[in-house]
């Protein structure tokens, strides 16, 4: 039994074209000639992705700065213990401890080679016209006699013989100059941070990148080992590469980088999980392209920011860990200098030279602020998320 569909009926539309002409004149409407609409055309260069970290890390006043810190230190590094007339093993043992002398400010008071020291008033004779000047004098009781002593401004360099002599940093304790010695240390410090720090990018990378790419069993095993490696207490590990090897810049790079090369592998790997399965690759590996084009062509551009950006926080880490065991005794020994031996020297004479620990500490600082402050604005400049602002 057939039932018969009804038929719906759609109203047709309305003409809005007569509706408007019905309801306003023709003569109301006024045609305009000449008249034409144009799309915006817009302009420029292409900006590729370094040029816009670049552009990016211009605007960061913090890292430009900084920048130019490390270049001036990196500067005096190489360049300054052709500045002063002494080798930094030169030795004058009646200039030991002498205060820092500078030309032209030593006019003003300042950095005059002169120190205050409280003396026997009995043995101003002693020092001579080498008293500049008798700031006190008072009354000491010992033993219920009464003593008089003074606190008088010496100059050592005259006290001492050395009147012709200018050591910009000062001596330490057997009259070397500590101002070729603290540039000569800062050298050995940086050479050991930046070739450290090279080996352990290059090992990290391909590393990392074979671990990454292949993935599965061979990156089980390999992430074990990295884990094992990285359990091993770096300072026990230190203490057995010294005693092993001896102490001197060669053996103190290979304890850094025994592990050091962790960090940027594990990074390296991560940005390969990220990337392998992206079309282009694929595309790549179903034209038949060999692994090794894959992950050093297709792939591993992509880590080459954060590359730079983990190496440049990497040689500060790299100096700090220097200067820590040379300060220990178990870094760079004597006579050769650095940081870390430098601050070791002057710490045991603090109290009455503290320039032998001021100025080494002044650069240590300056080196690991200006490089954590560098590496933020390169992880800023080349952060992906920030790219056009």
């Amino acid at each position: 039994m057939s039932k018969k569909v009804k038929k719906l009926e759609v109203p047709a539309a309305p003409d809005v074209e007569k509706i408007v002409q019905e309801k306003i004149p023709a003569g109301e409407f006024e045609r305009v000639a000449g008249d034409k609409i144009f799309d915006q055309n817009i302009e420029g260069e292409a900006i590729g992705f370094f040029k816009d970290a670049y552009l990016r890390f211009k605007k960061n006043k913090a890292a430009i700065v900084s920048m130019w810190i490390i270049l001036l230190i990196v500067f005096m590094a190489i360049f300054g213990p052709m500045m002063s007339p002494y080798h930094f093993r030169e030795q004058h043992t009646s200039f030991g401890t002498l205060s820092p002398r500078i030309p032209i400010l030593e006019n003003f008071g300042i950095a005059d080679g002169c120190v205050e020291m409280d003396v026997f008033k009995a043995d101003l004779e002693e020092y001579g016209d080498a008293v500049k000047e008798i700031k006190s004098e008072y009354i000491w009781k010992f033993r219920n006699k009464d003593v008089e002593k003074a606190i008088i401004k010496l100059d050592l360099y005259k006290y001492r013989g050395a009147e012709d002599h200018y050591f910009i940093f000062g001596t330490d304790n057997i009259g070397r100059d500590l101002f070729v010695r603290l540039w000569r240390g800062t050298r050995i410090s940086l050479l050991i941070g930046i070739i450290s720090v090279l080996i352990n990018c290059f090992i990290g990378v391909v590393y990392g990148a074979v671990s990454g790419y292949y993935g599965g069993k061979v990156d089980m095993v390999m992430q074990r080992i990295s884990e094992i490696l990285g359990g091993i207490p770096f300072l026990v590990m230190s203490i057995l590469f010294i005693m092993v090897l001896g102490a001197g810049v060669w053996s103190f790079i290979l304890v850094l980088i025994v592990t050091g090369w962790i960090g940027m592998s594990r990074m390296i790997r991560a940005q390969f999980y990220r990337y392998k399965d992206y079309e282009y690759v694929m595309a790549s590996r179903t034209m038949g392209a060999p692994d090794r084009t894959l992950i050093f062509r297709h792939i591993l551009p992509n880590a080459i920011g954060p590359i730079i950006t983990q190496a440049t926080f990497a040689v500060p880490s790299a100096i700090f860990s220097e200067s820590f065991l040379s300060y220990l005794g178990l870094g760079i020994q004597a006579p050769e200098p650095s940081i870390g031996v430098l601050l070791a020297e002057g710490q045991k004479v603090l109290t009455n030279s503290p320039h032998l620990t001021l100025f080494p500490a002044l650069v240590v600082s300056a080196l690991m602020l200006a490089f954590n402050m560098f590496g933020n604005g390169l992880r800023d400049a080349f952060d992906p998320r920030m790219r056009g602002a």
